[in-house]
């Protein structure tokens, strides 16, 4: 499995490097949607004689916010992405006469795209540290799991559309849509309603502006609080990978699996 693992990480730096333009502007764009709100704030605030400082703790939560949802919204589409690129590829059934079988392959797959998420995350929360001037806690040990929990209840979500593409092949306007529902997700904890917690990233969202924004430490945490948030990650991925299991076995009793 180690073994696997590397060489998908390999292929998925080697295709970053190979199309490092795209990757760029992937993060290009990123962050001047970030700057656009972080300067019209700074405007808004400044007419106000409110200055910069007028958004104190608003701009931190602004920031963890959009830390979260850059990686989430990398975790979530890229699965579905790498589906349709093997189907264009012609490469796709060959997955499934591999020797590790295709469900790990994809769940391989999915743990690099995880990786690369938080890497994502890492470069978007530097670049918006420095071009804000504000300072947050991190705290790698109480990130890393927040983060890692939080991101695989989306990882659900990311194998459930995944399971849609091999027998729908083209749902990309549906994915473009998630975009925004991820946004309100991450925002969701503010609404302050319990329910809530037992959607993707909501609990997660929470605990990660606790964590960075008031150094709350992980093991500072209610157990309540962290079980709740591992509950979900627990579910909502296995539910998304059973949704794509299904949808894997439609297509191929239909004959559309290699097909774009």
């Amino acid at each position: 499995m180690a073994q696997l693992l590397l060489m998908l990480l390999r292929i998925r730096v080697l295709l970053v490097v190979r199309y490092r333009m795209n990757f760029l502007a992937q993060i290009v764009s990123m962050y001047l949607f970030f700057a656009v709100i972080f300067f019209g704030g700074q405007a808004a605030a400044g007419s106000l004689n409110g200055g910069a400082g007028a958004l104190g703790s608003t701009l931190d939560a602004v920031i963890v916010g959009w830390f979260l949802w850059t990686m989430a919204q990398s975790a979530y589409s890229s699965l579905s992405r790498e589906i349709t690129q093997e189907s264009r590829w012609g490469t796709l059934e060959q997955l499934y006469i591999s020797s590790y079988g295709f469900g790990v392959i994809i769940a391989g797959k999915m743990l690099v795209n995880m990786l690369m998420s938080l890497c994502i995350g890492g470069m978007m929360l530097a670049l918006m540290l420095l071009t804000s001037g504000r300072s947050l806690a991190l705290d790698l040990v109480t990130i890393v799991p927040l983060t890692t929990l939080a991101l695989l209840s989306v990882v659900g979500l990311g194998f459930g559309f995944a399971g849609l593409t091999l027998v729908y092949k083209r749902i990309s306007s549906i994915s473009q849509l998630m975009q925004f529902a991820l946004m309100g997700l991450v925002a969701a904890p503010r609404a302050d309603v319990f329910v809530m917690n037992l959607l993707p990233l909501v609990k997660g969202s929470e605990l990660l502006q606790r964590a960075m924004r008031s150094g709350v430490r992980l093991w500072e945490f209610p157990a309540a609080e962290l079980g709740l948030l591992t509950g979900v990650a627990v579910v909502y991925s296995l539910g998304g990978y059973g949704v794509f299991r299904y949808c894997s076995n439609v297509a191929r009793r239909r004959g559309v699996m290699g097909h774009y």
